[in-house]
């Protein structure tokens, strides 16, 4: 049995985390600020007795005994991290040193959440590790794009510098239940408004694609990725492109939505493409998703009629 530490453990991706690594008898300990975390998110795992769950920010030191860290802790939606980008720079930077410290403290081997937006908007498609972007260090999404690379860095120096044992994945857009009704992504976002038969909000032409992996397939990335042997980075997503427009078709014949689609000016530094090439993790991991566009989709449509019950 591992005590297992995760930041942003009360997050959408975070608390299915929890649940997972919990099914696998282990401790685990979420630490999360509910800055973008909700705490109904966990209240399931409180009767766990080996589920503990601490309010706490990582741009604060912690100090506590553990085997493994998923650093999951920063705001990962748009809205979310643009409301305070100072807090979201601090987050991937003071937050990761915390974390890092405390890997090395622990000796403990530590898993750093990075993303996609690490490409920023990429002109290699699809995208494979060995990219190195194409990013605004000084627009609106920069305290995470850029705060993500800095956090990458970061990883890699402790490595080499002070042996730390360290893991980093890339993540892709990821949805399923638990996703916050005001995340601002395109996935709430759309089956919020299908429900509600309110116009379907498209920004810019809808031409622009992306790939979405079904979060129990991105915890089983996570999970695999830390036991490999291999430090990174690695690309964890759905390499099934689709159009942003195809996607608000497809949701409002899923939900029988009256809807209509309305198109507004595309916000600044919104990627064109977004698709991971994901040959590295099926060969090192022996990761890819299983779960389908369309059943991920009625999940998360089921959850999201639930919350608006």
């Amino acid at each position: 049995m591992k005590k297992i530490l995760v930041t942003g453990g009360a997050g959408f991706i975070g608390s299915h985390l929890c649940e997972e690594l919990l099914k696998q008898e282990n401790k685990v300990v979420s630490v999360d600020n509910y800055l973008s975390g909700s705490k109904k998110n966990i209240r399931h795992l409180m009767k766990n007795p080996s589920f503990k769950a601490i309010k706490h920010d990582i741009v604060n030191p912690l100090n506590l005994e553990c085997d493994e860290i998923y650093n999951l802790a920063c705001p990962a939606s748009p809205a979310h991290y643009q409301s305070d980008p100072i807090k979201t720079i601090k987050a991937n930077t003071n937050g990761m040193i915390n974390m890092l410290e405390l890997a090395l403290k622990n000796k403990a081997r530590i898993l750093q959440a990075s993303t996609s937006e690490v490409y920023g908007d990429p002109l290699e498609h699809p995208q494979k590790e060995s990219y190195w972007g194409n990013v605004n260090p000084v627009g609106l999404r920069s305290c995470y794009d850029e705060g993500k690379r800095v956090a990458e860095t970061l990883c890699m120096d402790y490595h080499r510098q002070n042996k730390v044992d360290v893991r980093i994945v890339r993540i892709f857009n990821t949805y399923g239940p638990r996703m916050a009704l005001n995340d601002g992504r395109v996935v709430p976002n759309f089956i919020a408004q299908a429900l509600k038969n309110e116009p379907i909000t498209v920004y810019g032409t809808g031409k622009q694609t992306r790939s979405f992996c079904f979060v129990s397939d991105l915890v089983n990335g996570l999970i695999k990725m830390m036991a490999s042997k291999i430090t990174g980075p690695v690309n964890l997503g759905n390499p099934n492109e689709i159009t942003v427009l195809e996607l608000a078709e497809k949701i409002i014949k899923l939900t029988g939505s009256k809807s209509e689609i309305v198109f507004k000016a595309l916000p600044s530094d919104d990627p064109h493409k977004r698709k991971p090439d994901i040959s590295l993790a099926e060969k090192e991991l022996k990761w890819k998703p299983k779960v389908s566009l369309e059943e991920g989709l009625e999940k998360t449509i089921d959850y999201f009629k639930k919350v608006l019950e």
